[in-house]
């Protein structure tokens, strides 16, 4: 999924640890992701905190897209900060599914908490 994944290779989002239900991801800030406070924009936050739910989500024989997600911003992020992304899924039933995932900087400082619904795509395998 990753060789198809422009977005997340043009960011510079690597993906790491994924396993049944579960994914993490990585990106570092870099200063043209800050907006006008001096801060990571959030798009930037829920775009990899999206990345690992995605990669979380298709971990199992049918294609997945996200139906719905929201985040929480806990605390800022600034240039040159490395996030981490750890998404856990917290329930499957039929098509779909709940995950959740935390942002964090590698000090341990949290960041965001994102939640993400997810919709298997019928008749698609992966």
């Amino acid at each position: 999924m990753y060789a198809a994944d422009r977005s997340s290779q043009h960011l510079g989002i690597e993906i790491g640890e994924v396993a049944a239900g579960r994914a993490r991801a990585t990106m570092t800030i870099a200063d043209t992701m800050t907006n006008g406070h001096g801060i990571a924009h959030g798009g930037y936050v829920f775009l990899l905190a999206d990345t690992a739910f995605a990669f979380a989500c298709n971990t199992y024989e049918i294609a997945t897209v996200a139906a719905a997600a929201d985040v929480v911003f806990v605390a800022p992020a600034r240039a040159g900060d490395e996030l981490i992304a750890e998404a856990a899924e917290r329930v499957r039933f039929g098509r779909s599914g709940v995950y959740d995932v935390t942002v964090r900087r590698t000090d341990g400082t949290t960041i965001a908490e994102f939640r993400g619904n997810s919709r298997a795509l019928p008749g698609t395998t992966r």
